[in-house]
């Protein structure tokens, strides 16, 4: 499981002209899912993203989790993170979970990260989205469970 969390003042996602989810400061957090996940894969990851201190504190350092902060989420599914380019120009993407699987992980990221009360805005699975962010800092992290 692959995700680039980036640190925003805002964020929001558009289906064919129509606004559907949006956020002030938070995360945005771009999400793909593999073939080769599992389970724990979703736990790592949302303890991860929980846990990752990238807000300042009052000294002005990275210190302080989206936990500590009292800010939102948007995740947007994205299996072109599970892009192989390797070889060739054309990336492939025979690593990216079933549609129907990676559905049902993306959702269990999603519900886990409210349970633990940071409130969840979501893209709209297996759609086309525009998605507007102002990136705070920029701060971008790459979390992939089989790496970290």
């Amino acid at each position: 499981m692959k995700a680039i969390v980036q640190r925003v003042s805002s964020a929001s996602v558009t289906i064919l002209g129509n606004k559907i989810s949006e956020i002030g400061v938070g995360l945005l957090i771009l999400v793909g899912i593999s073939n080769k996940d599992l389970d724990q894969d979703i736990d790592y990851m949302v303890k991860k993203t929980a846990g990752l201190r990238i807000f300042k504190d009052d000294s002005h350092n990275m210190n302080l989790s989206i936990q500590d902060i009292g800010g939102e989420a948007l995740v947007v599914s994205q299996f072109t993170l599970c892009a192989d380019t390797r070889r060739g120009r054309r990336p492939s993407f025979i690593n990216a979970a079933n549609p129907i699987i990676a559905e049902n992980m993306y959702d269990q990221y999603c519900i886990k990260l409210q349970h633990l009360n940071i409130p969840v805005s979501k893209g709209k699975f297996g759609e086309t989205m525009a998605v507007e962010l102002i990136n705070d800092g920029p701060v971008t992290i790459l979390l992939d469970s089989r790496l970290d």
